[in-house]
């Protein structure tokens, strides 16, 4: 998904609103306009104030029944379908409130009002995408918020492509490279250099008839490095995880997203995130202030320590956590490395870890040392459910495909947690989450939520 469709589509919400509000109240001063009344005299007039209150319920509702119905899913917004659009939703709006209006006939009686709302609405809202299309395209042919996409394939496929983007740069996309295959891309550090560099938006794949390796390569290869990959219809059929389609120089072209997280879904979750994260601090508020207390009585430091984690996209944040070990402990890892029991993975892991204080190896079998991060949430860098967050020298030692972790934000708790804490494999753990990646949905964070309290006091001792 390109970033300016996610950012029109979020725009359209409160323009929306008003649009319907003014509508409403455009449709209330025609109607008692002198020139109407002459022709249909009122006979029923309601006062404004009254008017506006209901005119902005309406606005309300008819923006759920908006987001219900797709208005504001995360595509590029196309005039020609736009347009039924609006006229269904709007007039889906209209009829409930024609309904309401005949159960409660003290609401409202003029039908000309009512019915002059409904075209100035229509109107209004499709005006508005005929402005927002116009303006995109604008910011588009002067070169802004185009999305860098790199294009593989044969020659011939390749260049319709590169063409018609070239062509038409209303469709978002600016070519910054061409490749026969991927491992031509690879041999070359400069792009290489983009990518790591979050410079490249997207792979497009034009050939249909590529090995079934090669196809499993390029997937593993935008997985790791959270790009989007388009591709060519009929390649990777057996990985239909998470489809858009779209036509381009005639070619019909299948988009691969890595997760569903994405778009509103991902808005949604983002609030979920924030609310709960400030209802649980004020809630918890006590207990921070007791845990405070204990870590520091019962041993020399800070109450709190901020650790290197590795987020999104790969960029490394400071984790917080109630202290759990004695002053200075990182110094002493590489001294006690070889004793490390997690040879399954890039995790360190010791039953016995001599940095752990008596007070904290308690916090972190009930894992309440990690409470802190639920500042970490509020900073927009952690989720309360999510992949396991890791080291950055644990990801530098990730293997082939394990970097998909990296697609979405790091949670306090996640399937992982739940399902076997520390005592799990680290490639059993990579599974858990990279499952949780591709099939997220909201239904599955509360289950993971509310089975977390009881993980908590499991007889297991928290890495």
């Amino acid at each position: 998904m390109k970033k300016a469709d996610f950012i029109t589509n979020i725009v359209l919400v409160p323009i929306d609103f008003v649009l319907l509000t003014l509508a409403g109240i455009s449709a209330y001063y025609l109607r008692f306009s002198s020139s109407i009344v002459e022709i249909r005299p009122v006979f029923y007039e309601m006062l404004f104030s009254d008017y506006l209150t209901l005119v902005v319920r309406v606005a309300v509702f008819a923006i759920l029944v908006f987001a219900v119905s797709g208005f504001y899913r995360m595509d590029n917004k196309k005039l020609a379908r736009e347009l039924p659009r609006i006229i269904s939703g709007v007039s889906t709006v209209f009829v409930i409130l024609i309904l309401a209006i005949f159960m409660q006939r003290e609401l409202f009686s003029s039908r000309f009002v009512i019915i002059l709302a409904w075209v100035l609405a229509i109107a209004y809202l499709f005006i508005s995408r005929i402005i927002i299309v116009i303006i995109r395209n604008y910011f588009f042919k002067s070169g802004h918020g185009l999305a860098n996409i790199v294009v593989l394939g044969r020659d011939s496929n390749r260049q319709l492509v590169i063409d018609e983007y070239k062509n038409n740069p209303q469709f978002g996309f600016k070519v910054f490279a061409q490749f026969d295959d991927l491992e031509e891309l690879k041999n070359n550090g400069d792009i290489l250099e983009k990518i790591n560099k979050r410079k490249i938006d997207n792979i497009i794949q034009t050939d249909s008839s590529i090995s079934k390796e090669n196809a499993l390569n390029l997937l593993t290869f935008c997985q790791e490095n959270q790009l989007s990959l388009q591709y060519a219809a009929s390649l990777f059929q057996a990985h239909s995880l998470n489809l858009n389609f779209s036509s381009v120089a005639g070619l019909p072209i299948i988009e691969i997203q890595g997760t569903p997280l994405d778009g509103w879904r991902r808005v949604a979750k983002g609030f979920f995130d924030i609310v709960g994260s400030v209802l649980l601090v004020i809630i918890l508020s006590p207990l921070f202030l007791v845990l405070g207390i204990l870590v520091k009585s019962t041993s020399k430091g800070q109450i709190f320590v901020s650790l290197s984690r590795v987020g999104i996209k790969g960029k490394v944040f400071k984790m917080y956590k109630f202290r759990s070990m004695v002053k200075d402990a990182h110094k002493m890892k590489q001294e006690i490395m070889e004793n490390n029991e997690r040879h399954d993975g890039p995790l360190f892991k010791m039953k016995n870890d001599p940095r752990v204080t008596k007070f904290g190896r308690w916090l972190r079998r009930t894992s309440l040392d990690e409470l802190p991060q639920l500042f970490n949430v509020l900073r927009g860098q952690m989720s309360l459910v999510g992949p396991r967050p890791h080291e950055p020298e644990e990801v530098s030692k990730y293997q082939r495909g394990y970097k998909k972790l990296l697609t979405i934000k790091p949670g306090i708790t996640g399937m992982a947690q739940v399902s076997g804490r520390s005592n799990l494999a680290f490639a059993e753990e990579a599974k858990l989450d990279i499952f949780y990646i591709e099939n997220w949905s909201m239904l599955l964070d509360l289950i993971i939520l509310l089975k977390t309290p009881r993980a908590l006091f499991r007889n297991d001792e928290a890495c």
